[in-house]
């Protein structure tokens, strides 16, 4: 628990199978031009994450190609069941896969709680129309989805592409990651607060954004009831993450919100 005290939930993790988990990571690191911390492999994840008190670790991958989509899935799957519960597992689906139902439904068979999708890495756009059946399996299924959410160099993910999406599945869970809006934060806040099916985490952010002030204006926008706690992993430490956050000087019941409430709540998870 972090500081003895708080329950915590890091929303927001990559792993992969061990093999090839560095050279996954490396790949990450090298399309955000950035010097990842970690390996990418749970072990790493676990270990470091005791350290900095975390309880629990939301996982995921994303599948580059259809063909990819069951094997993430059944390691990701395998991965949560081998955990002890530490673990819960988010799937993985591709555009063109040429069977979006089965997809889904292999998910659920394998107990996983939600989809992963990143349109930038994956070669999207969020309101493609390739994309509407899996919106509108995981709406019916109530599968939340994690989506990565904005980037500058783009034109994929961010909100224009987003919004259009939220207001025709309205039963769709979506959470932002990034808060929303990978280096365009303050844009997005403004855009995105207030719809009532889009969440967010606060991953890949700290390190950008100028000061606690401006993290804090940005989770009061979108309200603590809608900010979920992770860090990115392997992408950066979950010990510097908490300590960050915690810097934040949230009020209790904002910390308990952010660091596993929401997340409980979103993702079904059991304490």
């Amino acid at each position: 628990m972090v500081d003895n005290k708080y329950f915590a939930i890091d929303a927001h993790c990559h792993v992969y199978p061990d093999k090839i988990a560095q050279k996954a990571a490396d790949a990450t690191d090298r399309f955000y031009d950035v010097h990842g911390f970690g390996d990418g492999t749970i072990g790493m994840l676990m270990r470091e994450g005791k350290k900095a008190g975390i309880d629990r670790f939301v996982v995921q991958s994303v599948a580059t190609t259809p063909r990819q989509v069951s094997s993430i899935n059944n390691f990701i799957a395998d991965s949560v069941n081998k955990s002890g519960g530490i673990l819960t597992g988010l799937g993985t689906l591709h555009p063109d896969s040429d069977d979006q139902e089965r997809d889904v439904l292999e998910i659920i068979s394998l107990g996983l709680h939600g989809v992963k999708l990143h349109p930038d890495i994956q070669n999207f756009k969020i309101d493609d129309y390739r994309c509407l059946k899996i919106y509108e399996l995981c709406e019916k299924h109530r599968l939340p989805i994690l989506m990565h959410t904005g980037d500058s160099r783009y034109d994929n993910s961010n909100p224009n592409r987003l919004v259009p999406v939220l207001e025709i599945y309205t039963d769709l869970i979506v959470v932002g990651a990034h808060f929303g809006g990978w280096s365009i934060w303050e844009e997005a806040s403004k855009k995105l607060h207030g719809i009532k099916n889009l969440y967010v985490d606060c991953s890949s952010s700290f390190a950008w954004l100028p000061d606690n002030e401006k993290v804090k204006e940005i989770i009061y926008r979108y309200g603590t009831d809608r900010v979920m706690f992770g860090t990115d992993y392997p992408m950066w430490s979950p010990y510097t993450e908490i300590e960050r956050f915690m810097s934040l000087n949230l009020s209790e019941e904002d910390n308990r919100k952010i660091l596993s409430e929401n997340a409980v709540r979103i993702y079904g998870i059991e304490e």
